[in-house]
This record gives C-alpha cells, sequence and structure tokens, in this order.
C-alpha cells in the first residue's frame, strides 16, 4: 500500500516551511498535518484547512 504524504513546500508560505510528512492512511496524515498547519503556522482548525490539506495529500514517497 503506497504511503501517503504532503509537503510544506507546495502550500505558499512566509515562512518557507519544509517540512514533510508521510503516514500510511489519510486520517494519521490529515491529523498530524493539522496539528502541524496550527501548532507551526498559526492557522485555525476549520474545515475548510483540513479541505485545503487534504487535496495536498498524494500518495507515493517522500522527496
Amino acid at each position: 500500500m503506497p504511503r501517503k504524504v504532503i509537503d510544506c513546500r507546495e502550500f505558499p508560505s512566509e515562512s518557507k516551511c519544509t517540512v514533510a510528512m508521510a503516514a500510511d492512511t489519510t486520517d494519521e496524515l490529515l491529523e498530524a498535518a493539522t496539528r502541524h498547519a496550527v501548532d507551526k503556522h498559526g492557522h485555525t482548525d476549520t474545515p475548510e484547512l483540513r479541505d485545503q490539506i487534504r487535496q495536498g495529500i498524494k500518495e507515493g514517497a517522500l522527496t
């Protein structure tokens, strides 16, 4: 089963964050990426934020 991955470099950011994350499931990665967005980037955990993050999740390996 391919891992789910997301990379902050693919999202506009003033901080130029280079964090990338991977997990076996979309739900697990969505939770981790949402916590990162809230804790490190100051976003508010909203359904819209989760939708944006979900759209950025891909299958594959971290590069």
